[in-house]
C-alpha cells in the first residue's frame, strides 16, 4: 500500500538540507517519490498529515548493551572500583553472568522501547550472558521484532569464562548469523560476529572469530582500546597494538566495527582507515569510566556514534560528543558531528544492503519524526547548530521503520504497562542473582 506523508518537512545532517512542505510517498518500505501535492491512485492507499512536522533520517545507535537496561539505579553490592578493569570485575562481569533468558527478554524489550521514544530507529547490539548463550541471540532479535526496531546483533565471544565458553559464543554468533534469511529485503535484524576485547580474546580465539566471519560473510564488532589496560596487555603479553594483532589475524575490514578506541596509536588508525572500519565513538561511556578521551579522533575517516549501553537518546549522545571534544580544545564544529551521527546508518547499508541515510527517492524508509518548535529560523546552514543547541529526545513525535509507525504521535500500537512491569521484576531477581 502506498502511504504519502503529507505536508513534512525534510531535515537531513549531511549534507545539511531542509525543504518544507513537501509530500513523501512510501511503498514496500521504501520512499518511491517527493514531491509537491502529491496524489495517491492506487486502491487501499492512505494519506498521512505531518503538519509540518521535521522528517529526519532515521538515527542510529551504532553501538549498545541491551543487557545492561536493568542496570539503572542498581542496589547490588558493588565494591569500590578504582580502575576499569575493576570495574568490569566488580560490576558488569558479574552483571552479565547473572543473566538468564527471563531477564534477557525483559532488559531487551524494555531498552527497546527506551530507544524507539528517543526517537532511534535502528540499534547496533553487542550482548552478554556467560550462563545463557545458545539461543540468547533469538531472544534478543525477537524483541526487536516484536517494538519493530531495527538491529545488528552479535554474541560477545571471550575466553575468560574458558575455552568452552568461547567456543559455544563463536557458536551463537555463526548459527545466528546463519539463521537469516537474507532474501527477505523487510527483515529487521541482521547478524555480526561480536568479541569482548582484545585483552580477553586469545589467539585461538582470534582465529575462529576470522573463521566466523569467513563463513558468514559478516565483520567483527569489538572493543579495542576502551581504557590504555588494553594496549598496555597487548604490548606485554603479545609486543605489538592491539588493532595491529587484530590485522594480523585478518579481522578488518569494511564491515568492521572497532569500539571506542580511545589509545588508538597513528599507526592503528592508519590500518583502521586503509580496511575502511568504522570507529564508534562512545562519549558518555567513556567519561562515565574515566577511560579518556578520543583525542585522534580528527584523523579516523570512518565514525558513527554509540552509547555503551547509557540508554539509545542518540541526541544526548551526540551533544555529549560534542561538548566533550569542545571542552577537550578539539577543533571540529557540530556539522562534523552531525554527520558521525549520521554515519550509522552507511553501517546498516554494509549489513542490510539497499540505501539508508537519506529521504530520497529510492531510500529506506525509516525515519524519526519530531514536533520541534524553534523559536529561531532552521536552514541548511544552521541545521547541526540546531541539533547541538535545541532539538532532542523531547522533540520525538513518531518512528517510522520500514515505513511502518512503530510509535506514533507519541504512543506505541499496543500496551507497555507489562513490559515496564516485566521488566522491574526482572531486575529485582537480576540484582539479587548478582
Amino acid at each position: 500500500m502506498i502511504k504519502i506523508l503529507s505536508n513534512a518537512t525534510i531535515v537531513q545532517f549531511d549534507p545539511a538540507r531542509v525543504q518544507s512542505g513537501v509530500d513523501i510517498a512510501l511503498e514496500h518500505g521504501r520512499i518511491v517519490k517527493i514531491g509537491k501535492n502529491l496524489t495517491i491512485s492506487s486502491p487501499g492507499a492512505a494519506i498521512l498529515p505531518m503538519d509540518g512536522k521535521l522528517v529526519l533520517p532515521g538515527m542510529v545507535c551504532a553501538h549498545n548493551h541491551f543487557y545492561s537496561a536493568l542496570a539503572r539505579g542498581i542496589t547490588a553490592d558493588i565494591a569500590p572500583s578504582t580502575d576499569f578493569v575493576s570495574i568490569l570485575n566488580n560490576l558488569w562481569w558479574r552483571l552479565d553472568r547473572a543473566i538468564d533468558e527471563e531477564i534477557l527478554e525483559a532488559s531487551a524489550l524494555a531498552a527497546a522501547l527506551e530507544a524507539v521514544k528517543a526517537g532511534t530507529t535502528a540499534v547496533i547490539d553487542h550482548h552478554a550472558s556467560p550462563n545463557f548463550i545458545t539461543g540468547s541471540l533469538d531472544v534478543l532479535k525477537n524483541a526487536f521484532e516484536k517494538i519493530g526496531l531495527r538491529g545488528i546483533l552479535c554474541y560477545e565471544t571471550t575466553d575468560r569464562n574458558g575455552e568452552t565458553g568461547m567456543k559455544e559464543g563463536i557458536a551463537e554468533n555463526i548459527n545466528f548469523a546463519k539463521g537469516i534469511d537474507v532474501k527477505n529485503d523487510r527483515r529487521l535484524v541482521e547478524a555480526a560476529i561480536g568479541g569482548h576485547a582484545p585483552f580477553t580474546l586469545n589467539d585461538k580465539a582470534l582465529e575462529m572469530m576470522k573463521e566466523a566471519i569467513d563463513e558468514t560473510g559478516r565483520g567483527i564488532h569489538v572493543h579495542v582500546s576502551e581504557d590504555a589496560y588494553d594496549a598496555a596487555f597487548s604490548h606485554h603479553q603479545k609486543r605489538e597494538d592491539p588493532l595491529a594483532r587484530l590485522n594480523r589475524f585478518g579481522l578488518l575490514n569494511k564491515n568492521a566495527l572497532i569500539i571506542h578506541g580511545v589509545h588508538l596509536t597513528e599507526t592503528e588508525i592508519g590500518l583502521l582507515n586503509e580496511h575502511d572500519s568504522y570507529l564508534v565513538h562512545n562519549p558518555r561511556s567513556n567519561m562515565n569510566n574515566n577511560v579518556g578521551y578520543m583525542e585522534k579522533i580528527q584523523q579516523v575517516k570512518n565514525i558513527a556514534i554509540g552509547t555503551d549501553g547509557i540508554g539509545s537518546d542518540m541526541f544526548e549522545e551526540f551533544k555529549f560528543a560534542f561538548f566533550k571534544h569542545r571542552d577537550a580544545g578539539g577543533a571540529l564544529w557540530p556539522d562534523t558531528f552531525a554527520r558521525f551521527l549520521q554515519n550509522g546508518n552507511h553501517i546498516l547499508e554494509h549489513y542490510f544492503g539497499g540505501k539508508f541515510g537519506t529521504v530520497k527517492a529510492g531510500y529506506r524508509a525509516d525515519f524519526t519524526i519530531l514536533d520541534y518548535n524553534s523559536p529561531t529560523p532552521l536552514t541548511a546552514d544552521n541545521v547541526a547548530g540546531h541539533l547541538a543547541f535545541g532539538m532532542s529526545a523531547r522533540d520525538v513525535d513518531s518512528v517510522m521503520v520500514n515505513g511502518k509507525f512503530i510509535y506514533k504521535n507519541r504512543e506505541f500500537p499496543f500496551d507497555t504497562a507489562k513490559i515496564y512491569a516485566s521488566a522491574r521484576k526482572a531486575a529485582a531477581k537480576l540484582w539479587k542473582n548478582m
